[in-house]
């Protein structure tokens, strides 16, 4: 075929349907693309943004997800909640359920505002049916029923699957009795109504069709009927981990039906169960072989349906009142036989029932088969398009590519219910404005003259560069997800081979400031800048340099919270949710509850992910959940065995349960195998040497810091966070009495870390280690700095930590033990693990034993050993009753 050459066919987009998912593309590419390109929306209905789904005019058709879950656009998820306030409702809640048909007007008045700025691409709605597409060089030709033929340069197929009749009997199926479609065709007002099907159009078609001398018969296999939701919502339970790789419909049966227990036990609520799965939904469909997902068609979709999809809940009330008011019956079975006369459809089950009726209405829903479409069935006999898995829709790919005959490179997409073979959960809009914004940047990138596909990360975000350069960057990105070194010497070679690529310039940038290491962040940023005059970004690259840049060039409270906004729009950037999560790497954006909130509120962007896993495992054993956070780990491991994160969890859940025997030997062994790789080996060493010291044994301990903590083979912070804390920790316990080797430590440490700690975090161990070095003057200037400071953190909590440690220093105990008590019920706020915080309560015990305070120092290690095991505070508690002296 001959190229279409210059002609209106390059500029044109052709969207094939104008329900919500095309509509929502229309309005994305409108936006997207300048006015020399025009947008043809092509459906026969009158109406836009409505499809089936939204076309109902009866306010009391509710949408079954509250108005918080609908907004239109991904990275605005307040959207429709703010258009409801102005446009329908300003006293509307987020947990309200709106009507569907607002709904509707929603979708259409946003594609309305696109096409009033005269910047944007002109749209063309055109009232007429898609009879046929067909390839023309690098574009299509699309023909309408109205005869005419439209040339474009990419098509987007919208349509919805259409209901079917294939059950009908003969008799009945060509009877005008027979409502078809529902939606577009009248029920009658007067005499009893069969409903055939159970699911959610029958029970708004239900609420529509009630008369107080009408009998509404419900005909289903099942007799299984939506289930409700309720009010408060019950925050969604992740899946256990793993639950992606099981094998085969029959142990994933088994593995849900153990998470729907587990989530019942825990919460009351199976919903919570139901909704954890989400982010995995369409992993779990794909895992399955083709003969288990026709398997879970025939035994357990109808069970999911009305457990997935429920009713709001004042839609739920309103079908009860029916049900309980005698004006509706439930039948299980099917239809047998249907006698028509001229005055009703006399109706008989398979069971024997028969029934009078005025009216059989079609709610079964739509076909899943192409065969029920004429114009996909014209493009399955052409090669455009395929059946999807099981025979549902077409096959696409994960960005939405039609796939068929065509290359890749021609723009022919779909989104909606035609990609439910691939993704099963296609219908709801959650995942349609997803698809929809996905396929209109494929599009938009397409007419802007980029034919092959970018790169993506491992989590599927765009990285606009070369396919070395992009290898580059996720071999790196890798190495920081493991915990692994070698991250900015890959992001170097990463703009070596593309100095036009903005994210690896922004991360170089990023991870500088981070880690203090790169003195060249500066640099890096001014490079992002001016690469990202000269290339197209999309919005996630855009918006990752904006965050960087404020976070750079900005106070700490405005940096953060440009980086968390990030975050919260695209969650999926790992990078920046690394550098927002505190960890052995980052000293992070959050603390305590924040970081336990913005990590649990991940998990539906990540679902099972191993590394995912593996941030998630370190909150849990931060809230002492340790029998969660060993399976997280574990299972994170059992993916990536270089998985830092996951290392590091599990340490703290061995150290924190008094499993040191066990958790020594594990931690030896993967500092063995994978520890050379690591970028922060010292940190796990530091733990391992904390076992060692819980076992009081004294000389492992002394051998382990000379092997892997000493300044020879430790750097940077590490050198305060793990060898100086392990050597003051050492000296309070009583288990190296001699000359602590600390002035080669300090003399290792970062000035700021002593002087001026950016953090609480940093403040600590800088204090701490000042202390190892018997340095009163430089304790007494930190906490004189630290009490001028606008923190209150450091004010109220580093500040009397100082002091205390002076009076420590000095040996003034009495005034030591005082301070420090009151130190201890604060030191939450100082950051990191409550197993780095403990190194503070080692001081208290101290100086409470030294002056001779007993009691007290007794009470405190008998705390202590309520929770875990340890020779070494057994051995001090004992000493500090008197009953055993340390020759």
């Amino acid at each position: 075929m001959a190229p279409m050459g210059t002609n209106e066919g390059d500029c044109r987009v052709v969207v094939v349907g104008a329900g919500a998912g095309g509509t929502l593309v229309a309005t994305h590419l409108v936006t997207a693309l300048s006015s020399r390109f025009r947008v043809e929306l092509v459906d026969p209905a009158p109406t836009t943004g409505r499809g089936q789904a939204y076309s109902t005019t009866d306010e009391r058709h509710l949408l079954n997800v509250p108005a918080s879950g609908m907004s239109a656009f991904p990275r605005d998820p307040e959207h429709f909640l703010r258009w409801l306030r102005n446009h329908h409702d300003p006293k509307f809640q987020p947990h309200d359920f709106a009507p569907r048909a607002v709904f509707g007007r929603y979708v259409e008045s946003l594609l309305t505002t696109a096409t009033e700025f005269p910047g944007n691409a002109r749209l063309v709605r055109r009232r007429a049916e898609v009879v046929d597409i067909t390839g023309s060089g690098s574009g299509f030709v699309v023909d309408l029923s109205d005869g005419e033929r439209l040339e474009a340069r990419a098509v987007v197929l919208a349509t919805s699957n259409r209901p079917g009749t294939a059950w009908a009997p003969a008799a009945l199926a060509g009877d005008d009795r027979l409502v078809a479609d529902p939606w577009t065709q009248p029920i009658p007002e007067v005499g009893d109504v069969l409903m055939l099907g159970s699911g959610l159009t029958m029970v708004d078609l239900a609420i529509s069709a009630d008369r107080p001398d009408r009998t509404i018969h419900v005909v289903s296999r099942t007799d299984a009927v939506p289930q409700p939701h309720v009010l408060p919502t019950t925050p969604p339970v992740p899946p256990p981990p793993g639950i992606t790789r099981t094998q085969g419909l029959d142990a994933l049966r088994s593995s849900l039906a153990a998470h729907v227990d587990e989530t019942v036990g825990s919460t009351g609520d199976w919903r919570a169960a139901i909704d954890g799965l989400r982010p995995v939904t369409a992993q779990l469909w794909r895992g399955l072989s083709e003969a288990d997902k026709r398997r879970f068609i025939s035994e357990d979709a109808r069970r999911w349906d009305v457990h997935r999809h429920r009713m709001a809940p004042a839609t739920a009330r309103r079908f009860d009142a029916i049900a309980d008011g005698g004006r509706l019956q439930r039948h299980r079975g099917t239809l047998a036989d249907v006698r028509p006369d001229a005055h009703a459809l006399h109706v008989t089950l398979d069971d024997g029932t028969t029934l009078r009726v005025a009216a059989v209405v079609n709610c079964t829903g739509p076909v899943g088969s192409i065969a029920a479409d004429p114009l996909l069935t014209r493009l399955a006999q052409t090669g455009l398009v395929r059946p999807g898995p099981a025979g549902l829709g077409i096959d696409t790919s994960d960005d939405g590519r039609i796939l068929g005959t065509l290359p890749d490179t021609v723009p022919f997409l779909a989104v909606g219910s035609l990609r439910k073979g691939n993704m099963w959960e296609s219908t709801a809009m959650p995942e349609i404005r997803e698809q929809a914004y996905d396929v209109a940047r494929v599009v938009s990138r397409s007419m802007h003259g980029e034919s092959r596909r970018r790169p993506v990360d491992p989590y599927g975000l765009t990285l606009s560069a070369g396919a070395d350069a992009a290898d580059r960057y996720n071999d790196a990105l890798g190495r920081l997800l493991r915990l692994q070194g070698g991250v900015e010497e890959g992001l170097a070679e990463a703009v070596a081979a593309d100095e036009g690529f903005v994210q690896a310039h922004a991360a170089l940038a990023l991870l500088g400031h981070e880690w203090g290491a790169n003195t060249h962040w500066a640099a890096s940023l001014r490079a992002a800048h001016r690469a990202a005059s000269e290339r197209h970004l999309d919005d996630r690259e855009s918006s990752f340099l904006d965050a960087v840049t404020t976070r750079l060039r900005s106070d700490e409270a405005t940096g953060a919270a440009a980086l968390l906004r990030h975050v919260r729009l695209f969650p999926r950037d790992a990078l920046a949710v690394s550098v927002a999560v505190p960890t052995v790497a980052f000293g992070g954006l959050t603390s305590g509850s924040q970081t336990a909130e913005l990590v649990e509120s991940l998990g539906r962007s990540y679902g099972d992910d191993w590394w995912y896993a593996g941030q998630l495992a370190f909150v849990r054993q931060d809230q002492e959940r340790w029998a969660e956070a060993e399976e997280l780990s574990s299972y994170a491991l059992s993916v990536e065995p270089a998985s830092g994160h996951a290392v590091h969890a599990r340490a703290h859940v061995f150290y924190e349960t008094g499993d040191h025997t066990a958790g020594l030997a594990w931690l030896d062994e993967w500092i063995r195998t994978r520890g050379p790789e690591a970028n922060h080996r010292s940190h796990f060493s530091w733990h391992a040497a904390l076992h060692e010291l819980m076992q009081d044994d004294v000389e492992a301990v002394r051998r382990r810091w000379r092997r892997e903590l000493a300044p020879s083979v430790v750097s940077g912070s590490r050198v305060v966070v793990d060898s100086g804390a392990l050597l003051w920790r050492g000296r309070v316990t009583g288990a190296w009495t001699e000359d602590l080797p600390v002035a080669e430590v300090r003399e290792q440490a970062p000035a700021e870390w002593l002087t001026a700690p950016s953090t609480p975090f940093a403040a600590m161990h800088g204090a701490v280690l000042l202390a190892a070095d018997g340095d009163a003057s430089a304790l007494t200037a930190l906490a004189e700095q630290s009490a001028r400071s606008q923190e209150a953190v450091f004010r109220d909590v580093v500040a009397p930590l100082c002091r205390g440690l002076v009076q420590v220093v000095e040996e003034r105990w009495n005034a030591a033990s005082a301070t420090l008590t009151d130190v201890v019920r604060t030191m939450a706020q100082l950051g990191g693990s409550k197993a780095q915080r403990e190194v503070v309560e080692d001081t208290l015990v101290h100086a409470l034993a030294m002056a001779g305070r007993n009691a007290e120092a007794a009470a405190v290690l008998d705390e202590r050993l309520s929770r875990r095991s340890s020779a070494l505070d057994a051995r001090r508690r004992a000493a500090v009753a008197g009953t055993l002296t340390r020759s």
